[in-house]
């Protein structure tokens, strides 16, 4: 069926808005945003549910370019609909795309750009956040029914639909029947190397999402009819459904038009010319006519009724209920959480349990969860291990979204994405959890979540070769150290159970970072037996036991170290040695305090140690060349008292290691 001449003019827009842009710059991928015209004009103007004047409206329906090397599709978007106003972006910055400071970088980046509701860049990324914010959605709508309903679009490629997070993403999404989820794939059969279906990949994908739970078909992406009946009845599915959309990357170049050479570089001079003469654009570079401007700038405005409609039935909910939805969605804390935890602190430092952190943990998020709403947990189907579960979080399941815990099965990088959606979407604090050396499953989503200064609180535990006879597959060693070298990612590793809560309430209050709560299987001795109502673990490392007069000697160690350390430290007085002893629960967060605070912890004890049951790197910027207590390898399968034993991770190490120092 033919377009509109209206339609084909609006989908001109976005397409020249992106040729000129990426050849402006001389860098960039012209051919998606050329080929994908059609599908996402259908979608901003005859679907998408969006106040351009209110771009953070909390009902809104989501838009998520998971093929971010498209970006400009999304920047003309942006621009054309007006979404931000006066915040938004300008035709002077879709002519700075990809220049230092624009706004318009070369993938789209959430916090940066005004309509941009993901990172997206890695592939498959933004598709598994997006099973996040529609799990989100499901969440809010059970919890606060009437003023949270809303869909989630994707715009996927080839290659989000290769990389195996997609798999992970659209099994979770299946099993949780996430019928407001909506999937348009950009079937265009290229990639860099060329053509997908000749070189890497004839995966018929309707098939594998019909498999998955989905409701999958094929329609033509050029076809605007054609692609808004299909969006039609994806919307009254009871399942998430995939349309498959066949386009021509690179619609209406002369020569590159349907290949590789369309995808990821600039067209130049005359083959934009060609495709102007093809598409019947007359008009100069990052011009758009007044009437083709004001039909884009009435699709931004078409929503505002049915925002102010939200905003009535807001208002007219219980004041109570309309008060909580308002903080959950601002982000701020609950005001009597900080009460509840100087209670429990005072209570464990009466009671002095000697238990696992993971069990610290437990025992934590039993006071911390019914205090905190909005905290859902989970687990990648290791829930027994990882102690995340709790009376205050049920599970959520297809039928009944009330609960606030997610099975993720055995999906650690779905999962980390999942919860940068749950994140992104607003309301709701997600903190999924496994094993430590799992985290090299999810790294990719951990450092999205890093870089996008957004709120995760995920726990992992098995923290060390102290998790015994699952032996060196299952031991972290150089873990640590590699989440401590993400910027604005937190590693906290507890000693003992007021550290565990300190650190969780930490991670809580830190909201544009995410973070690691890294917890051990074997049991801890008490540390803290005396109350403190100051977060001390906050500062990301503090003096526990101070030296008996004037230190020789400071012991730093983190987790179940610490109790290495103290244990050391006995040893040494008893040698008539002066020892301080100093726990680190987060270096990360450490070495953002003030010098003079760093200096103090620090000491000036003339030998530092550190000891932690992992790699040295990172440790030199608390104990400069003094000896660290550690692994240089992988650990072994034993009882976990025997394996530190045998790597020499012994408070007689420890003292021995003081002592030649000093000497």
């Amino acid at each position: 069926m033919a377009n509109t001449s209206e339609h084909d003019s609006m989908a001109n827009a976005i397409r020249f808005l992106a040729v000129d842009a990426v050849e402006k710059a001389k860098s960039g991928h012209p051919g998606l945003p050329m080929g994908a015209a059609d599908i996402a004009t259908v979608l901003f103007r005859d679907v998408l549910k969006f106040d351009a004047a209110d771009p953070h409206w909390p009902d809104r329906d989501r838009f998520v370019l998971s093929a971010g090397h498209g970006s400009m599709l999304l920047y003309a978007l942006i621009y054309l609909t007006g979404i931000g106003g006066d915040k938004g972006l300008t035709i002077d910055d879709l002519e700075h795309f990809r220049q230092l400071g624009s706004k318009t970088p070369g993938h789209p980046e959430y916090g940066h750009t005004i309509g941009v509701e993901t990172t997206t860049g890695p592939l498959g990324q933004g598709i598994a956040t997006a099973v996040g914010m529609a799990i989100a959605e499901r969440m809010m709508a059970a919890h606060f029914p009437g003023v949270v309903d809303h869909h989630t679009y994707v715009l996927a490629s080839d290659g989000d639909l290769m990389e195996g997070i997609s798999h992970e993403a659209i099994a979770i999404a299946g099993h949780y029947r996430l019928s407001k989820l909506i999937v348009f794939w950009d079937d265009n059969d290229v990639s860099i190397d060329g053509k997908v279906s000749l070189i890497n990949d004839n995966v018929d994908q309707v098939a594998r999402f019909k498999a998955a739970g989905w409701n999958a078909t094929l329609v033509d992406g050029h076809d605007a009819a054609a692609i808004l009946e299909a969006v039609k009845a994806a919307q009254i599915s009871e399942k998430p459904s995939f349309i498959g959309c066949k386009t021509t990357i690179g619609f209406g170049l002369p020569t590159r038009a349907g290949t590789n050479k369309a995808h990821g570089e600039a067209a130049g001079p005359t083959e934009i010319a060609g495709a102007r003469k093809n598409l019947n654009w007359p008009y100069p570079p990052f011009v758009v006519p007044n009437e083709i401007l004001s039909a884009w700038r009435a699709v931004g405005a078409k929503g505002a009724p049915k925002r102010e409609a939200w905003q009535k039935a807001l208002a007219a909910l219980k004041p109570e209920d309309r008060a909580e939805f308002e903080r959950r969605t601002s982000g701020t804390l609950p005001k009597d959480l900080d009460a509840v935890i100087d209670a429990y602190k005072k209570k464990l430092a009466a009671d002095a349990p000697e238990i696992a952190t993971r069990k610290a943990g437990e025992a934590a998020l039993n006071v911390i969860a019914p205090a905190v709403p909005e905290l859902v947990t989970g687990s990648a189907d290791l829930t027994g291990s990882n102690n995340t579960k709790v009376a205050a979080t049920p599970e959520i399941t297809p039928t009944d979204f009330s609960g606030r815990y997610i099975h993720w099965g055995i999906r650690e990088h779905g999962m980390a994405a999942a919860c940068n959606g749950l994140s992104v979407h607003g309301g709701i604090i997600p903190s999924g959890a496994s094993f430590l050396c799992f985290t090299d499953y999810c790294r990719p989503s951990l450092r999205i979540a890093a870089l996008s200064n957004i709120h995760v609180v995920h726990v992992f535990t098995h923290d060390s070769i102290g998790l015994g006879e699952d032996g060196p597959t299952h031991q972290p060693v150089e873990h640590l150290a590699a989440l401590r070298a993400m910027p604005n990612l937190y590693t906290w590793r507890p000693a003992d159970s007021v550290e565990t809560v300190e650190c969780w309430q930490a991670a809580l209050e830190k909201k544009r970072s995410p973070h690691i709560i890294v917890l051990t299987r074997q049991a801890l001795p008490p540390l803290r037996k005396t109350h403190v109502a100051e977060n001390l673990c906050a500062n990301g490392a503090y003096e526990l036991y101070p030296a008996e007069g004037k230190a020789q000697v400071s012991l730093f160690g983190s987790g179940s170290e610490v109790s290495t350390a103290v244990a050391a430290q006995a040893l040494l007085k008893a040698k008539g040695i002066a020892a301080r002893v100093v726990s680190v629960p987060c270096m990360d967060a450490f070495l953002d305090q003030p010098a003079d605070y760093r200096r103090a912890v620090i000491g000036d004890a003339p030998v530092k140690v550190g000891v932690e049951a992992a790699v040295r790197q990172g440790w030199d910027a608390l104990i400069g060349d003094g000896p660290f207590i550690g692994m240089t390898g992988y650990g072994g399968s034993a009882p976990y008292k025997d394996l530190y034993k045998h790597f020499g991770i012994t408070p007689e190490a420890v003292a021995e290691a003081a002592e030649k120092a000093l000497a």
